[in-house]
């Protein structure tokens, strides 16, 4: 026996503020560097880099102790030349390799960001509708644009400087051990308190920096959010109050920024504090070790050069550690999208996506069937409560009942945009959970009531699904059976004209029209029609209405009505009430039997 599949309820949520705050997680940099393969190349190119890069730093102090004591003291003004240009020599070559390092890595981040944000945005065109309706769009474009960059950041500018860090630092204690370990202990003395007050300036950055991310997720979705619906605010005269909500957030921001910024800095202060002290005790040691002859001025002036080498890096530790951190912070959110399954399975059977069929051949299974379905968007308030019916092929039927009843969840079920809790959807036999998902949603066909045009011309909008096997003549004869062409050649550049975001640009009647068209180009078998008149002027209803005749015409067809007087044509009127089909026949019989259908469309008709 089949287990019971779940519904909307049980998709997760992504929150803002799961983040765990490591600079470094093994776990995470693991699977960072299988993200890597396909460059490792570079990568490794890049780290072995590192080690002429610190040679070259190394050098350079070396370099200075030759000059002072072989030559400026003594006044050989030829050799101080010849070392004057292994000098420039040295600093050349570092600038080079530096330079052709930062383009490895630079190069590394922007492509391991654009396979990342690949990857990311077609793991969420896999994700089901429940991810959708919890996730807010604003959040999940934090994910694809923000953190993803923010890795980015990582490769080039804080693994890769700290691991280049430790190879130098680590040159600098041999060094310093090799030319006078009672030197280079002075120096070392001041490391303990300098650690300590790096470990307590990490801890507090890693809590600011969470707040900061935190802040930046809530402003994306409040931002998002409020120009989406820029229309309703300005009709209810919000944006007095819009402004305040948002200067909120943005304030809350702005201060989580300062403090993340405030503990970078602090830290900067107490590590050149720190590395002034450890001059002054070198200057104050290193002076009596000269007056008694044990060190030279140019091995001191080389130690006082190679200590601040030696804490230029820690000084620089906050920025790096600020980048570390939120490469590793934005890692944990990004995986942890990709780790989360649809709710929703794709099915292991072929799935049909036959052309439409005015009868059903004797004996072939319903076109829809419902049975027994319970579905619930959240916990146990149930939406659909044992649902079940029939539509045998060729069969228009429409569904009515009141606000809530569930007829815009028998849709979304229907092509599976949600998963039934218990019972089952069955399309020409089989199971919705069977079916592969292209062939079921090519199978049926759903026009809304909110038409969704994107940003691209009509003729691109009319293509949407076909993969451009369609012809222009095809897309020519769908838009006059549509009672759309004549607006569509009117517009500058007929079927080139360019829909703005949303389709703003064209009236609602002329964004029904083109989901008509679209879904005729489509071809769908079975075909759902959320009520497309409800929202459109009386002229263009008369339009509308000729185009969905024309639409479901030799289909079987479920039509979602909200206005009673467009039903009278079905062949069957489902009746919903809390959750369930509890009247069924024609028009006329369920007018007669005075139920609650009669109810209904005597409210509605005043009769």
């Amino acid at each position: 026996m089949r287990s019971p599949r779940h519904g909307g309820q049980g998709q997760p949520e992504i929150h803002e503020d799961e983040i765990l705050g490591k600079a470094y997680d093994s776990r995470l940099a693991l699977r960072l560097w299988r993200v890597t393969r396909p460059y490792r190349r570079v990568v490794l190119v890049s780290a072995f880099l590192f080690f002429p890069v610190a040679a070259l730093e190394l050098l350079q102090p070396y370099l200075i102790k030759v000059a002072i004591d072989s030559h400026i003291l003594p006044g050989d003004w030829s050799g101080l030349t010849r070392i004057a240009g292994a000098f420039l020599l040295t600093l050349a070559g570092l600038y080079a390799l530096r330079a052709l390092q930062s383009y490895l890595m630079h190069l590394t981040g922007q492509r391991v960001m654009h396979d990342l944000r690949h990857r990311l945005f077609a793991h969420t065109q896999r994700m089901d509708a429940a991810f959708f309706d919890k996730n807010p769009v604003g959040r999940l474009m934090t994910r694809i644009l923000n953190d993803v960059e923010a890795v980015s950041d990582m490769f080039a500018s804080g693994a890769v400087a700290i691991l280049g860090d430790v190879v130098t630092v680590a040159g600098i204690v041999v060094v310093m051990l090799a030319m006078n370990w009672r030197l280079a202990l002075v120096t070392f003395a001041l490391v303990p308190l300098l650690a300590a007050s790096a470990a307590y300036f990490r801890r507090q950055a890693r809590d600011a920096y969470r707040g900061l991310r935190t802040r930046l997720a809530r402003l994306n979705a409040f931002l998002q959010e409020s120009l989406q619906g820029m229309m309703v605010i300005q009709l209810f005269c919000r944006e007095r109050e819009e402004r305040r909500a948002f200067e909120a957030l943005n304030a809350e921001y702005r201060r989580a920024q300062f403090r993340s910024t405030a503990y970078d800095a602090s830290l900067y202060a107490v590590v050149e504090a720190i590395g002034s002290a450890a001059v002054a005790l070198l200057l104050w040691y290193g002076g009596g070790q000269i007056w008694d002859g044990v060190l030279t001025f140019g091995g001191l002036v080389a130690f006082i050069e190679y200590t601040n080498r030696f804490f230029l890096p820690i000084r620089d530790l906050g920025a790096k550690y600020a980048v570390m951190q939120a490469g590793m912070a934005s890692s944990e959110r990004i995986f942890g999208l990709l780790d989360l399954e649809p709710g929703i399975k794709p099915g292991t059977g072929p799935g049909r996506a036959g052309a439409p069929e005015h009868a059903a051949p004797e004996g072939a299974p319903p076109a829809v069937e419902f049975q027994n379905v319970w579905f619930a968007y959240e916990g146990e308030e149930w939406v659909l409560a044992d649902c079940s019916f029939r539509v045998a092929a060729g069969e228009r039927v429409a569904l009515v009942g009141v606000t809530g009843a569930g007829k815009s969840t028998i849709a979304r079920l229907l092509n599976r945009s949600y998963d039934v809790a218990r019972g089952r959807v069955l399309v020409e036999g089989l199971d919705v959970g069977e079916w592969d998902p292209r062939a079921l949603r090519r199978h049926v066909g759903l026009v809304l009531q909110d038409v969704f045009l994107f940003t691209g011309s009509v003729e691109a909008n009319l293509r949407m699904g076909t993969d451009g096997a369609i012809g222009r003549d095809t897309l020519e004869r769908a838009a006059a059976l549509a009672n759309a062409r004549g607006f569509i050649e009117s517009l500058p550049g007929g079927f080139g004209y360019g829909i703005r975001e949303r389709g703003v640009n064209l009236s609602q009647g002329q964004r029904q029209l083109l989901a008509i068209a679209r879904a005729l180009v489509y071809n769908p078998a079975v075909l759902v029609l959320d009520e497309a008149t409800s929202s459109v002027d009386p002229e263009s209803e008369a339009l509308v209405q000729e185009a969905m005749e024309r639409l479901v015409e030799g289909r079987t067809s479920l039509v979602i009505a909200h206005r009673l007087s467009t039903v009278q044509r079905a062949d069957r009127v489902l009746v919903l009430h809390r959750g369930r089909v509890s009247e069924e026949g024609t028009h006329a019989e369920l007018v007669r039997r005075d139920g609650l259908y009669a109810q209904l469309y005597e409210l509605q008709c005043g009769r």
